[in-house]
């Protein structure tokens, strides 16, 4: 069984987790490869897919939409599993309860469209370069920190209720899993 763990990057974070999830699945047995989601032509030749986009603006990026919009009915086929890449870790004080409700509007809207069997938002990289000068002072405002997020066991931990699924077929919320 071949998966594609289909990704979507800005700036590289969502590739490397993509890559991590590839990794798990490979030591899990199952054949995995990671590939940008803009560079797969037929999503025909794969089994299953765990795709994965940045988050801007509350929203997958561009590239990982019109790819889930140009192979739907593949997609609507076969097994999906969503993950996210935003920054609900580098969030302080009160803002710090919008990840949880991003991650639930992400999660609602992809799951309509693919009936996805699970969605995880993880936290990546976040630093000064990303974001334009304007952009400082709005995340002055709200407490965002600079700094590497991601959290590589909550990653690999996920990455592995997904190849137990896989193995046995059945969801990964009963084995740990689930959003």
């Amino acid at each position: 069984m071949t998966i594609l763990v289909g990704y979507a990057t800005a700036h590289g974070s969502t590739r490397s987790i993509a890559e991590r999830i590839a990794a798990v699945l490979i030591r899990h047995g199952v054949d995995a490869e990671a590939r940008l989601m803009d560079e797969v032509n037929d999503a025909g030749g794969y089994e299953a897919f765990v795709l994965g986009s940045a988050v801007h603006g509350h929203a997958w990026l561009t590239e990982a939409i019109d790819f889930v919009t140009r192979q739907h009915d593949v997609l609507a086929g076969r097994p999906v599993w969503l993950f996210s890449v935003g920054m609900p870790a580098a969030l302080r004080g009160p803002w710090r309860r919008y990840g949880p409700q991003e991650e639930a509007l992400l999660a609602d809207e992809l799951h309509k469209r693919l009936g996805a069997r699970d969605h995880r938002l993880f936290s990546g990289v976040f630093r000064r370069e990303h974001v334009p000068f304007t952009g400082h002072v709005i995340c002055k405002v709200l407490g965002l920190r600079y700094g590497d997020y991601r959290d590589w066991t909550e990653i690999e931990t996920w990455a592995a209720a997904v190849a137990r699924e896989l193995a046995a077929g059945r969801p990964a919320s009963a084995q740990g899993g689930g959003r």
